[in-house]
């Protein structure tokens, strides 16, 4: 159920929450424009990371392509390249396509209100109403998961924020106290407040500009708040990487179709459903290796996505002829790259780690 809220508890947070949010906001490179471009290369990104690390990012790709114009004409790779290490490839693959959509169809100018802003490639809710309030000065609630705690923590809502449905409580609640005047403004208050006081585990409530008035406060509740029930179900993964060289050169693979790092290189790799020790024989035994100089097996990485764990062993298997090293590339589909050009390839993090520590590669 949700709390019953009168005007003046809404007015004292809206009031509150603006006077501290011009006297405490960060000075962050993107709220100095309103351009519609900047700001949705700095909320993708943010979507994905913290904002100090965040930050380099929108700058590097704010240096790169200045425009849209400059984005949508890079080549995905490059744009995979300057995504590495944020994870989830398939929002910057989505960016490309969405700069792709404003050029050719909106003659390279974001839309200037919500509804349509929505109906871009990539552009969710949150994102859509972010452009729209802070560029456009469109009085649309940003609801992200800042909003979610700090909304549910101050009016008391008590509905599950994994389930869909709930979205819309929390949009109209957002509605109702936005002011029309810098509506902007006033989702990013939101946004920091949550990102620097409302936090998740352990919030500073006796530093918040609206304490006195908040409902998790006092109940007591700022812990029970906001509630979410809806677990996610990861799925283990066991992934053998044969990395496979011949002097200075190895053999690469591009990722393609739907699976995780799509448009990303990697080496050739087996999968089986349980970790197996010593399965680089086997493998060797699969490919007909007889005669290779070296075998190299590393302990196991781990590396969590948001539904899956996977556990990567990578196996560096020198070999000798040149001959048995063409076949594999030929009968694989890989790619011979000399180890120096390795570093201009966008790769997971994963490979990113295993490359830094065996051939001191992105270090």
């Amino acid at each position: 159920m949700k709390a019953k809220i009168d005007s003046s508890i809404a007015d004292k947070f809206t009031n509150n929450l603006s006077v501290w949010y011009t006297l405490n906001h960060r000075e962050l490179p993107w709220r100095a424009s309103k351009d519609p471009y900047k700001i949705w290369l700095s909320e993708i990104i943010l979507q994905q990371t913290r904002v100090a690390q965040g930050t380099s990012y929108y700058q590097n790709f704010v240096e790169h392509y200045p425009t849209i114009y400059d984005f949508e004409r890079a080549p995905l790779d490059d744009i995979l390249k300057l995504w590495q290490g944020l994870g989830y490839y398939s929002r910057a693959r989505n960016m490309h396509k969405c700069a792709h959509q404003i050029v050719e169809y909106e003659h390279g100018q974001f839309p200037q209100n919500y509804a349509r802003l929505i109906q871009l490639i990539g552009i969710g809710k949150y994102t859509a109403a972010a452009i729209a309030s802070i560029c456009f000065d469109q009085p649309v609630p940003a609801i992200d998961g800042n909003a979610f705690r700090v909304y549910a923590r101050y009016f008391g809502i008590y509905e599950d924020i994994s389930l869909g449905k709930t979205f819309k409580i929390f949009f109209e609640q957002g509605q109702a106290i936005m002011p029309r005047d810098n509506p902007g403004d006033f989702n990013q208050a939101v946004m920091e407040l949550g990102a620097r006081i409302c936090l998740p585990k352990k919030p500073l409530c006796e530093d918040c500009p609206v304490h006195t008035s908040c409902f998790a406060k006092s109940k007591k509740e700022q812990h029970t708040l906001p509630i979410k029930t809806k677990k996610i179900k990861v799925k283990d993964r066991y992934m053998d990487y044969v990395v496979l060289k011949h002097k200075d050169s190895l053999l690469v693979h591009k990722r393609e179709g739907k699976d995780i790092w799509q448009g990303l290189y990697d080496f050739l790799l087996f999968e089986t459903d349980i970790l197996s020790k010593n399965r680089i024989f086997e493998l060797l035994k699969e490919l007909g290796l007889k005669e290779v100089q070296n075998v190299n097996s590393s302990q196991e990485y781990k590396h969590l996505l948001s539904h899956q764990k996977l556990h990567i062993h990578f196996h560096l298997v020198e070999i000798k002829e040149w001959q048995n090293f063409e076949v594999i590339c030929q009968k694989y589909e890989l790619e011979a790259l000399h180890i120096s050009k390795l570093e201009g390839l966008a790769v997971p993090k994963p490979i990113e780690t295993f490359l830094a520590s065996e051939f001191s590669i992105f270090n």
